[in-house]
């Protein structure tokens, strides 16, 4: 089982959680590429795909993601077993918390692959996301708040890694 992680990433962080996710369930297991250097093609060459996006300002995708978007709804997923990750700020962006994540999902549904890691909003201050399963009580990925939440990122990471490997598991 190969896991190839797809992120992109202005400021760090979500190069750092990739790093994470990558370190707890095992560099023998999952390859990481930042899209800025490699594209989306390599993401044919996996069955399990992770993605790593962040929001910004205003429900804006980070730029990196933004100059490869029009190759998103192209991407061959069907088949394919797909985890979301994604940050933003709630407190200072509540009503775009972590949009992306929604906004990626939603592109990438049209092939109908097997989405996993749904993670629950208990313990998140927010008004609005594109993220929110159609239940209010799930966001579509791991939401990860390094702006005011930073104290919990290791342990979201460790449950949610946990939770996307029992799922894939499920699927296979």
């Amino acid at each position: 089982m190969k896991i190839g992680l797809f992120y992109a990433s202005s400021t760090c962080y979500t190069e750092i959680v990739a790093e994470k996710i990558q370190a707890f369930i095992g560099d023998d297991l999952v390859d990481i590429y930042n899209i800025k250097e490699t594209g989306l093609s390599q993401i044919k060459d996996y069955d399990i795909v992770i993605f790593g996006i962040s929001t910004w300002d205003y429900g804006e995708l980070q730029e990196d993601w933004g100059a490869l978007w029009s190759e998103v709804s192209a991407l061959e997923v069907s088949g394919k077993i797909i985890a979301i990750f994604g940050l933003g700020d709630q407190q200072g962006y509540g009503d775009w918390f972590i949009d992306a994540v929604g906004m990626l999902h939603d592109e990438l549904c049209a092939q109908s692959p097997t989405f996993v890691g749904k993670w629950p909003v208990q313990g998140y201050e927010f008004g609005a996301s594109k993220a929110l399963c159609a239940d209010k009580q799930h966001f579509l990925g791991l939401a990860i708040d390094e702006d005011s939440q930073y104290e919990l990122t290791d342990e979201r990471i460790e449950t949610w890694c946990l939770q996307i490997l029992d799922e894939i598991q499920s699927h296979l």
